[in-house]
């Protein structure tokens, strides 16, 4: 079975609901289930988040970063670092978690590689996207990271399905294989019940049409796409880039500018979400 009757495959059994996730996404799930709870105490939301040492090690980690420091305290355990970063955060690094664990804990050391890649891009595409929502698109920097950690969603499904259809490691893509890799994303995403606003931003993602000068959550994360310095391995090699114009003009401000002035805040968020 080659690569394309493989993803087709995969996209039937996935429009048909049935989507066979790895084991490790059940306890992440349920705690990012009671993290949404609207009224849930931070110190209820503390006590989940110990339940899951990685994700508690990432709680403290992103709030300690240049992103999230709010003075040169240092936070050393979970219930001050959920208050520096508030629940939205929070429920982002949840997904954030369950989105790494799509990928399964295989034990090829050539898909261990590939979630790996596949991780490191999403993780900087996510802090770029929060910086840009800040800086460029003045939209919300949280929804931005958040949107920035599920674009590439299926992708991390897929590497847990790789053990079993090989050819989705192959090199040599076509471009028919696009149709099937979202709706792959889109079964994904839809599993995981992502808000509207997300799913919408999503869907311009995964058209590749970005607006210049950027403006919406889509445009935002696209963007980022294109300035995140390692590439997802799951697009086309035949695939040209975004081609957005890394010097254009933002405001009374330049692309390069920002990225420059910023990028300790980029690389402090994007070292937080490295599971």
């Amino acid at each position: 079975m080659d690569r394309l009757e493989s993803l087709r495959h995969i996209a039937a059994q996935a429009s048909r609901g049935e989507l066979a996730f790895p084991t490790s996404v059940a306890v992440a799930t349920r705690i990012r289930i009671a993290l949404e709870d609207p009224d849930i105490h931070l110190s209820a939301a503390a006590r989940l988040i110990q339940a899951e040492p990685l994700l508690a090690a990432r709680a403290v980690a992103m709030a300690n970063s240049a992103a999230y420091r709010r003075n040169d305290t240092d936070i050393t355990d979970v219930g001050n670092a959920v208050s520096r970063l508030g629940l939205r955060t929070i429920r982002s690094l949840a997904h954030a978690l369950i989105v790494r664990q799509l990928a399964g804990a295989p034990s090829d050391k050539a898909l261990q590689a590939l979630a790996r890649t596949l991780w490191e891009s999403t993780a900087h595409v996510a802090s770029l996207s929060r910086l840009i929502a800040r800086r460029i698109t003045h939209l919300d920097p949280e929804t931005a990271l958040f949107a920035g950690l599920v674009h590439d969603i299926g992708s991390f499904y897929l590497v847990s399905r790789a053990g079993e259809f090989p050819s989705l490691l192959a090199t040599d893509r076509i471009q028919e294989e696009e149709e099937f890799e979202v709706a792959v994303q889109r079964a994904v995403a839809a599993t995981l019940s992502l808000p509207p606003a997300i799913s919408e931003a999503l869907e311009v993602v995964w058209s590749g049409y970005l607006a210049l000068p950027p403006v919406t959550l889509g445009d935002t994360v696209l963007l980022a796409k294109e300035l995140a310095p390692i590439r997802s391995p799951f697009v086309l090699l035949e695939d040209k880039k975004l081609l957005a114009p890394i010097d254009m003009e933002v405001g009374d401000e330049m692309l390069t500018g920002i990225l420059q002035e910023s990028s300790e805040e980029v690389a402090s968020v994007q070292a937080a979400l490295t599971f």
